[in-house]
């Protein structure tokens, strides 16, 4: 792989292994460092806002530190009728969500920041993604979970693998977003920030 020709180190501020393999995509050299973000939601906070003011506090966190690279931050909150749902951590939380998402309609609020201190860069952008749950039994719900353990992923919906049987319908113009980082979005702002792709 090779980095960009302006020679900027890029940086994913991100643990999130499903970001890190969606970026080795794009065939360049990046590292990974964790950014030190509170991913709590402020007092009526909307789910498309937090999601970018996440996103963006992440990759502000790690350009602090490293003012010449390109860093890379992103965030998903899943939103059921105006109601954030997180990554359930366990099986108890992330049957609840899938039982209070079947039959429903939930938009996964996605968000990708692009900073770069030197340059006093800074973009942020939203891809939201419409995802139909199918009407799923408890059974199904079941099967799933065990098969798949997606408990790091928002709402529980693992869609690059089986948690893609989950769902009647998907609407979205950056087909990566729904797995966590809007890739369309995150080229055009990298472009921006004066890195060359192809």
């Amino acid at each position: 792989m090779s980095s960009f020709d302006s020679g900027r180190p890029i940086i994913l501020g991100s643990t999130s292994r499903y970001r890190s393999e969606l970026l080795q995509r794009l065939g360049f050299r990046f590292d990974i460092i964790a950014p030190e973000v509170e991913e709590t939601a402020l007092p009526d906070e909307a789910t498309d806002a937090m999601a970018k003011r996440l996103a963006l506090a992440k990759a502000k966190a790690v350009a602090r530190l490293h003012p010449r690279a390109l860093v890379i931050g992103s965030d998903q909150v899943a939103d059921l009728h105006g109601q954030a749902l997180g990554k359930p951590g366990n099986h108890a939380r992330a049957t609840e969500q899938l039982q209070r998402m079947r039959g429903q309609t939930v938009i996964f609020q996605t968000a990708v920041a692009v900073v770069c201190r030197e340059l006093n860069f800074e973009q942020v952008e939203l891809a939201p993604v419409v995802v139909k749950f199918r009407d799923l039994s408890d059974a199904e719900i079941e099967s799933y979970l065990l098969r798949e353990t997606p408990y790091d992923c928002a709402g529980s919906a693992k869609s690059e693998g089986l948690g893609i049987a989950l769902l009647d319908s998907i609407q979205s113009d950056d087909p990566t977003a729904l797995v966590g980082l809007p890739l369309i979005r995150t080229c055009a702002m990298l472009r921006a920030a004066g890195a060359r792709l192809l």
